[in-house]
């Protein structure tokens, strides 16, 4: 129990070939000391735990090692080699200056600079997290940095180099240490533990690593409560278990009630992952990784950049293989947009909940169909920048919908491709006009007898069964109102046009086209029939709608109304 050292102290880097994940900077420093080309000061900057301090003081050791090896490496046999690891050098000299950050520490340090070293050619100073000297202490120190005496090395290390004075950066070679990878840190797990004699399961190691977010110190401090924890024997459920992460197999599960079109399921999944206490945030952000390790295993040249187990990358590819590209582009964006709302929700559980919902209508009403045996989609001309292309659904084939951004003007179209949902609708309409998709799936049938037809027809025949969808339409009183005081105008080739006040009619017009164009063609036999919804600019503005607009019209109409509102002190809202 006395003798117990932590992993991370233990098992630190003594030379530069037991440094891991930094090969481009150790080959560099082994370079510089081998050729004798070495500065007089060295800043290495970069994320917590991954090797910074351990590479100075090996640099440190290094320099003052009276027998290098070929491949510059300390020889770890020499006197100064040997002070330096029973921690008696006088030649090395560390400074944090977390808390020695004041003028005087550094006036002490400048002190020490102009006596030679006892041992070796060179005496080394190592000033960690550098960034938190004062600026007082930075300006005292400056003169000593640029002209240091011939056998003074410094090395300053720090996590924050934006903090660091620019002069101080320019007197100084600047080393950015990188996160170290995943597969470096499993590797090294895996050789500790087996020095350890701990018996570990590769897809541990790897949960473990991503844990440590690229620390090596991190990743051996969880190693060692994980070891704890196992008593021993690390396995992946014993990881997730002990730091409690999100297992992928949720991940996987939602999936499925998405390829599924599961939309209770999923809600019972959600459920199931929240009454363990994982947060709501983390939950979705999980979730968006999780489609984009989806997508990135769709392709085998994108395949290395997702970083699991090889067991897990195996699954990743088989699922990525039922998921079409659009439907997890599509999921991704939902996904973001409730990463995006979510600390601004009061009600967050219905904000995940409604995500879900629409993530598995994504699919809706095709089940359990693969990419694969989708058919190829026509391709409709790109609308112009006042005009976009909305298609009413003509068969239940699409594994997606597709949405793009609304404009002034919108058509309809006829169906030439196999999108269930218009181009036009917005991600916040999704689940309503899904909806109206699926409700609209049983009389696919019927509309394959018309879909074909041309038969011709007048504007009174359009204005008539216009007004007999509006009576179909049920407590939809705000839709049957739209539709009772616009009606459509004729135009050429079966197109209509449909001129209205405001852009919620519009949108409330363009939402009902899910159903509405398939009820028109079907009566009026005829497949080619589009429409198109526009705001009037007349109109609208001959319509008062806030507070504002209609105290000005009342007061066009009579100036003495804006005497009276100033005599008694009136407001318009």
């Amino acid at each position: 129990m006395d003798n117990y050292i932590v992993s991370a102290r233990k098992y630190r880097p003594s030379t530069f070939r037991n440094v891991v994940g930094q090969k481009p900077f150790v080959v560099t420093l082994k370079n510089a000391i081998i050729t004798g080309k070495l500065a007089h000061a060295y800043l290495f900057c970069g994320p917590r735990g991954v090797g910074k301090t351990s590479c100075a003081r090996i640099f440190a050791k290094t320099i003052n090692c009276l027998s290098l090896t070929d491949e510059g490496d300390a020889c770890n046999a020499c006197e100064s080699c040997i002070s330096f690891s029973e921690h008696r050098s006088y030649n090395i000299h560390e400074l944090d200056a977390a808390s020695n950050n004041s003028v005087e520490d550094i006036r002490s340090l400048i002190e020490q600079v102009w006596m030679p070293p006892a041992i070796g050619k060179y005496k080394v100073f190592i000033i960690d997290e550098v960034h938190m000297l004062s600026p007082a202490a930075f300006n005292a120190f400056l003169k000593t940095l640029e002209e240091p005496p011939r056998h003074i090395v410094f090395i300053l290390a720090t996590t924050e180099k934006h903090k660091v004075l620019p002069t101080i950066l320019s007197r100084c070679q600047i080393y950015d240490f990188a996160r170290i990878s995943i597969a470096d840190m499993v590797d090294h797990l895996e050789y500790v533990a087996r020095q350890e004699g701990i018996s570990v399961e590769t897809e541990a190691l790897h949960v473990i690593a991503q844990k440590a977010d690229g620390g090596m110190r991190d990743a051996l401090s969880i190693f060692d409560q994980v070891a704890s924890f196992s008593n021993g024997n690390i396995t992946y459920q014993s990881v997730i278990n002990n730091l409690n992460v999100l297992d992928y197999e949720y991940y996987f599960r939602l999936t499925d009630c998405i390829l599924q079109g599961e939309v209770r399921q999923a809600i019972l999944t959600l459920n199931e992952i929240l009454s363990k206490g994982f947060d709501g945030h983390n939950i979705i952000t999980g979730l968006s990784s999780h489609f984009r390790d989806l997508l990135v295993c769709r392709d085998a040249s994108t395949l290395e950049l997702i970083e699991v187990g090889s067991s897990t990358r195996e699954r990743y590819k088989n699922v990525a293989q039922l998921c079409s590209e659009d439907l997890l582009f599509r999921a991704m964006e939902l996904a973001n947009n409730c990463d995006m709302n979510y600390r601004l929700s009061r009600n967050k559980r219905l904000l995940l909940e409604l995500t879900l919902i629409q993530l598995c209508r994504l699919t809706i009403p095709v089940e359990n169909t693969a990419p694969t045996a989708t058919p190829a989609k026509s391709k409709d001309a790109a609308p112009t920048a006042t005009e976009s292309t909305a298609t009413a659904p003509a068969t239940p084939s699409a594994a997606a919908p597709q949405a793009q951004a609304p404009a002034t003007s919108t058509t309809a179209a006829a169906p030439q491709r196999s999108s269930n949902l218009p181009p036009s609708t917005s991600i916040k309409n999704l689940s309503r006009a899904a909806e109206a998709t699926s409700s609209t799936t049983a009389s696919t049938s019927s509309e394959e007898d018309y879909r074909n037809l041309s038969s011709p027809f007048n504007e009174a025949d359009l204005i008539r069964e216009w007004d007999a969808y509006a009576q179909t339409v049920g407590d939809n009183d705000y839709l049957k109102g739209t539709m009772a005081n616009h009606k459509p105008v004729l135009m050429d080739d079966y197109f209509f046009e449909v001129c209205v006040y405001n852009t919620i009619q519009e949108e409330e017009l363009l939402n009902s086209s899910v159903k509405m164009l398939p009820f028109l063609r079907q009566h009026l036999k005829n497949g080619k029939i589009r429409m198109s919804v526009r705001i009037g600019e007349t109109t609208a503005k001959k319509r008062a709608y806030t507070p504002e607009e209609k105290f000005q019209h009342l007061y066009n109409v009579n100036p003495a109304l804006g005497k009276l509102k100033d005599e008694f002190n009136l407001k318009t809202d």
